[in-house]
């Protein structure tokens, strides 16, 4: 079978195309990998959360629209209306003095009548009843008669052919211009087809779906309502905690579509034939009488821009019955009559008074509505609110992985500031009322989640800190590391810093002693070192290792140190003291048990000078060390340090940061093996209170002229010099050094020096 030639390009192809599909695969990964690094667990959580708010937001549950009321309250109480001076509404207030005068509620409908017949001589533009009259009045002379006893038929016949109070009260609304009040019920009432009917006009589409309903309507005697010019809602509809904020003016009940009472008055005042209602898509904008618009909710309902309570603008109907009110202050009002006395429970609670009387409220209605002061919460505000929220919660979401908590907070507090000086100028401006509750909850929970997990790993990082360096600093110092990780560089870097060594001379003899005791010496070690690395730690030093009995610490690394250098004598001098308290314990417990005693004594050797710090290792171990040539060298004088009889040796750079804090005495000037630049040697003697002392000045004095004559040659010089130096001494424990330099001396005066030798002394072994 012939074999197809093209089979293997066809082939290729295929392979082509896989290599291809698995490349794009990989580019995706990559972009997607990208993606999610850029958004990280911050930016992710930050985003979820505004996607639920915004939704909780669209949902408005009733804490949510509670908390928006209650700020909406704030802003009343800071801001609350100012009255104008002229009262445009009157209350004429059936008040606990009046009910004592003229007697219990409710009154005979006569005595009514003549509450308007007095309000129409005083020139009331307007009289509204914030009362219904939904039964006949009992006192009428046809219906008491019914209880009258020994009267004879033909008095009740008289009585029954007399006009009824209502008849009576009817005759004078009709001389006037009357608004009577309506109230909703929840019970359902069938429409009253003869009944008169406040005229409603509509543009726009039928509200009835939007506004406030009411299952039933009670109305008043027929009698009153045929007579009177308007008819109105005075049913006050309460917030769900209770408060007063808005009010429907116009109201779906009974199956018919009817205005409040206030506005009725409006309408009747100003003799418009309707009411127009004023609808878009999103529900009611705002209903009109003639020259008169008043912007509502979607529903119909008006925000009431409170005013505080003013007792002028009640009038005792008392003082009006007995003509003791003056013609001003009624002449031209909008007359509401009402009642203040607490038996007839009719209080509100307002975001300004916790108790007023209800009449009161529609009396705010007019004052607001007159006074152009009206609030409103327009169809627009809610998605604004929203567009805020969402502005807000996406600038934090995705600036906050990029910017520390200060400025995330600062930034907090801008948007806060914005959005609440946004809303406050249009409520004092225009009186749109702008929520901020929501807008600035959802930023507060997105600023404060997103700082929780900022902390959480910060706290993290703080574990790794704390983890990586437990070993090497102090538990202070490491905290210190783990509140400032900026002041962490790791990887290598350069930096001035002081290295000690320290080493136990004789360890051979001591261990010897435990060789068949090895967990003795494990526990002599762990006193020994314990004491010795607290001394270290409690100075600012780091622990680099420990090698055997020695330890070798640095200073000014991970963290800054500006007093290394004293810090390190500080912590040498500290060791010395606490290896003399060790030897005490030793020797006493040694004495005890009848065991030989051999003390503990320590070399220590220090240097200053610029190394390298940081992670050295492989990529498997690695420890935090220094380098440099400063390390070799404070290696070197503490292998000195026995030579010279001395406890402690330090290099020049530490002992020049060291002088007057601490004894410092020179002892010679030398070179360590594998360098050729000298470096001039101090040891320590004790702290600021030797080096103030008359027997230190005087041994430095004498030491400083005995090198200057050993190192010109002048060896009577420097011999008379030295045996001046052994007697200054005597406090100070020098003998092996005044011994080291007889013995050069000698050899010098036997010999001479070497050819070209300067004074430095060439150490040839480490």
């Amino acid at each position: 079978m012939k074999s197809d030639p093209t089979s293997r390009f066809r082939l290729r192809g295929k392979e082509r195309l896989e290599k291809l599909v698995e490349l794009s695969a990989r580019l995706r990964d990559r972009r997607r990998s990208r993606v999610l690094r850029f958004f990280g667990v911050r930016r992710s959580v930050g985003l979820v959360m505004l996607a639920g708010l915004i939704a909780l937001r669209i949902l408005d549950p009733a804490p949510l629209e509670d908390m928006r009321l209650r700020s909406f309250d704030f802003y009343q109480v800071l801001n609350p209306r100012i009255p104008t001076a002229q009262k445009p509404a009157i209350i004429v207030d059936i008040d606990e003095d009046s009910l004592r005068t003229l007697g219990q509620w409710p009154w005979p409908r006569t005595l009514v009548a003549d509450l308007i017949e007095k309000l129409n001589g005083l020139g009331a533009a307007v009289v509204a009843f914030d009362i219904l009259f939904p039964e006949q009045d009992r006192l009428s002379p046809s219906l008491a008669v019914q209880s009258f006893r020994n009267v004879d038929e033909e008095t009740k016949a008289k009585l029954r052919n007399l006009p009824s109070n209502d008849e009576v009260l009817a005759g004078v609304i009709k001389r006037s211009r009357v608004v009577l009040g309506q109230s909703g019920i929840l019970q359902t009432t069938a429409p009253a087809a003869s009944a008169p009917q406040t005229g409603i006009a509509t543009r726009g589409p039928d509200p009835g779906a939007f506004l406030v309903t009411f299952p039933g309507l009670l109305r008043n005697v027929p009698v009153l309502e045929d007579a009177a010019a308007g008819r109105g809602l005075l049913t006050i509809k309460n917030e769900r905690d209770g408060i007063v904020r808005r009010v429907p003016l116009v109201v779906k009940t009974g199956g018919i579509v009817a205005p409040a009472l206030t506005l009725d008055m409006l309408r009747v005042v100003t003799q418009s034939g309707a009411v127009l209602i004023n609808a878009d898509a999103a529900g009611v904008r705002s209903v009109a009488v003639r020259g008169l618009e008043i912007p509502t909710d979607s529903s119909g309902q008006l925000w009431i821009h409170f005013g505080p309570h003013d007792p002028i603008r009640y009038v005792s109907a008392k003082d009006l019955i007995e003509g003791r009110v003056p013609p001003d202050r009624i002449a031209g009002k909008l007359v509401l009559i009402g009642t203040s006395a607490v038996g007839l429970l009719d209080i509100k609670t307002t975001p300004l008074d916790p108790a007023i009387p209800g009449v009161e409220i529609h009396a705010q209605i007019l004052e607001t509505v007159l006074s152009r002061a009206v609030l409103s919460h327009p169809n627009w505000a809610n998605v604004a609110e929203l567009a805020i929220a969402l502005v807000a919660g996406l600038t934090l979401s995705l600036l906050a992985p990029a910017i520390g908590a200060g400025t995330l907070l600062a930034l907090f507090a801008a948007i806060a500031l914005i959005v609440t000086g946004l809303s406050w100028y249009l409520f004092t401006t225009g009186g749109i009322l702008l929520d901020v509750s929501f807008p600035l909850l959802a930023s507060f929970l997105i600023y404060v989640t997103l700082e929780f997990i900022g902390y959480m790993r910060e706290q993290k990082d703080r574990r790794r800190i704390r983890s990586a360096f437990g070993q090497y600093l102090s538990p202070a110092l490491v905290e210190q590391l783990a509140q400032s990780p900026e002041k962490l560089v790791l990887g290598g870097e350069a930096r001035i810093m002081t290295v000690m060594f320290s080493d136990v001379r004789s360890f051979t003899t001591i261990s010897e002693s435990y060789k068949h005791d090895p967990q003795g010496l494990t526990q002599l070690m762990n006193r020994f070192l314990t004491p010795m690395t607290n001394a270290i730690i409690e100075r600012k030093g780091t622990i680099d290792k420990y090698m055997g009995d020695a330890i070798m610490a640095f200073w000014n690394a991970p963290i800054d140190d500006a007093d290394h250098e004293v810090n390190a004598c500080h912590a040498a001098t500290d060791m010395l003291w606490r290896v003399d308290a060790l030897n005490l314990e030793r020797e006493a417990e040694a004495h005890a048990s009848g065991q030989p005693f051999i003390p503990i004594e320590i070399g220590i050797g220090i240097n200053t000078g610029s190394c390298v710090v940081g992670n050295m290792g492989s990529d498997l171990r690695f420890d935090y060390s220094v380098l440099g040539d400063p390390v070799n060298v404070a290696s070197r004088l503490e292998g000195r340090s026995k030579a010279y009889g001395t406890p402690i040796i330090v290099g020049t750079a530490t002992a020049q940061k060291a002088a007057g804090e601490f004894a410092t005495l020179e002892l010679d000037l030398i070179t360590v093996k594998g360098k050729t630049e000298p470096e001039r040697i101090y040891t320590i003697l004790g702290g600021a209170d030797v080096a103030a002392s008359a027997e230190f000045r005087e041994l430095s004095e004498l030491n400083a002229a005995m090198l200057d004559c050993y190192r010109k040659r002048d060896w009577s010089g420097a011999l008379d010099a030295l045996h001046l130096c052994r007697r200054a001494s005597n406090h100070f424990g020098l003998d092996e050094i005044y011994n080291l330099y007889l013995a050069r001396i000698q050899s010098f005066q036997e010999k001479g020096p070497p050819d070209g030798w300067d004074g430095v002394f060439a150490v040839e072994t480490k």
